[in-house]
């Protein structure tokens, strides 16, 4: 039994891959618009996808780190809303706090890309690598996905156009000021 649609999990999956690399706009925004009209079940199951390709994409960072420092630090910055100190901070947290530092990402709005980069230059250890972004990246996945179905349930009435024009107003917010706040 096929919980999505095919198409919908091969752009999860994209989505992951691509912001895990180079685009800059999270996956959580596809999860979370699924999460206004699709099952809590379905909802995971897009998380699951978009995990996959954030986890080739994070590895794929990883190694470009590990074997060419110098240019993936170049290609990086050159990324909107990530600097020089940004990716140093990360360089900072991955050798205090080691691959755990993987789940200060999601709090602080540094780039999980930044530290794959970062770790691979460091030549942390691949494996722990790949294990630690699976619950740092699912986490994240899960917890937006689940704010906007709790959001949904408290207002019952709104229709699916009024959930959709909140989810629409809700990330050009965020957008707005994510890139008012760390675009130089």
């Amino acid at each position: 039994m096929r919980l999505l649609p095919e198409r919908v999990g091969l752009e999860a999956f994209a989505w992951g891959l691509a912001e895990a690399t180079l685009f800059f706009i999270v996956p959580d925004v596809l999860l979370s618009g699924l999460a206004l009209k699709q099952s809590m079940r379905r909802v995971v199951h897009a998380c699951l996808w978009a995990l996959a390709g954030a986890l080739l994409g994070g590895v794929l960072m990883y190694f470009w780190g590990r074997f060419s420092p110098i240019t993936v630090l170049g290609v990086l910055r050159e990324i909107p809303a990530i600097d020089l100190p940004m990716c140093e901070e990360v360089t900072r947290q991955l050798r205090d706090e080691g691959l755990f530092a993987l789940f200060i990402g999601p709090l602080t709005g540094t780039p999980y890309k930044i530290y794959a980069a970062m770790a691979g230059a460091l030549a942390l250890n691949p494996l722990l690598f790949f294990a630690i972004s699976i619950p740092a990246r699912l986490l994240r996945f899960l917890a937006v996905a689940g704010l906007v179905r709790l959001i949904c349930r408290a207002f019952p009435g709104l229709s699916l156009g009024g959930r959709m024009g909140l989810w629409a107003v809700g990330w050009l917010g965020f957008y707005g000021w994510y890139f008012s706040h760390f675009a130089g």
